[in-house]
């Protein structure tokens, strides 16, 4: 029987996190959980796609746009699980021990944030994750995404949007997305670069601006220029 777990990673100018998130995935092969690993790159002018072929990952290239690259890798892909990483996210120890226990194809995942910081400012987004993953139904990327294909042909496919796709497909189903008891574990980077304080304000008025309808090819400019 194939391994059910297609892994969908989008990348860009990603070499410094994404040996960290590969090196977390390899439980899942030694498992039989990882059919393939899909890396979609944006354009990278480092070395990710040289690491994500030393792993042997299969890598398709298109426009830049997190969302955008999701949606080829998830063309692409065969398992019957498709499970989306960010390049700068990786997998607790044990997860794959952990997840095939608890997971039925009706229902979507996402896993617990951990921030890569000792800051108390950490401790205090991770709280806020929860809470609106728990109540509001609108777990973000960083958090990991694993859902059934027939579930996500379902709700008519991944987004396709350079940017919120998270939010976009949580939005489309709201009631069937649940925690797992499993960390990913998220670089702080931008917050770092940009403050904690201001970052937290640049992502709240991103999330706004899109779910009162602002055009989301903007949104990326605005995101991603900061």
């Amino acid at each position: 029987m194939p391994a059910p777990i297609s892994i969908i990673i989008p990348t860009l100018n990603s070499e410094t996190d994404l040996p960290e998130t590969l090196k977390s995935l390899f439980e899942g092969i030694e498992n039989n959980l990882i059919r393939e690993l899909i890396i979609s790159d944006g354009g990278s002018t480092d070395k990710t796609k040289f690491i994500a072929n030393e792993v042997g990952a299969y890598i398709v290239e298109g426009y830049c746009g997190r969302g955008l690259q999701i949606n080829k890798g998830v063309d692409k892909s065969q398992g019957g699980w498709i499970l989306i990483l960010h390049a700068d996210t990786s997998l607790s120890l044990d997860w794959s021990v952990n997840l095939m226990q608890k997971i039925n194809k009706n229902f979507a995942y996402h896993f617990k944030l951990k921030i890569k910081s000792k800051s108390p400012f950490a401790r205090n987004l991770e709280y806020w994750a929860q809470i609106r993953s728990k109540f509001l139904g609108l777990p973000y990327g960083d958090q990991g995404f694993l859902i059934h294909r027939d579930l996500l042909g379902s709700v008519g496919g991944f987004p396709k949007t350079p940017i919120m796709e998270d939010v976009a497909l949580a939005s489309r189903l709201r009631g069937k997305i649940e925690p797992l008891d499993i960390l990913a574990h998220t670089s702080a980077e931008k917050y770092q670069k940009n403050g904690w304080l201001r970052q937290s304000i640049i992502n709240f008025s991103i999330l706004v601006r899109y779910l009162i309808g602002k055009d989301t090819n903007l949104l990326y400019k605005i995101y991603y220029k900061n």
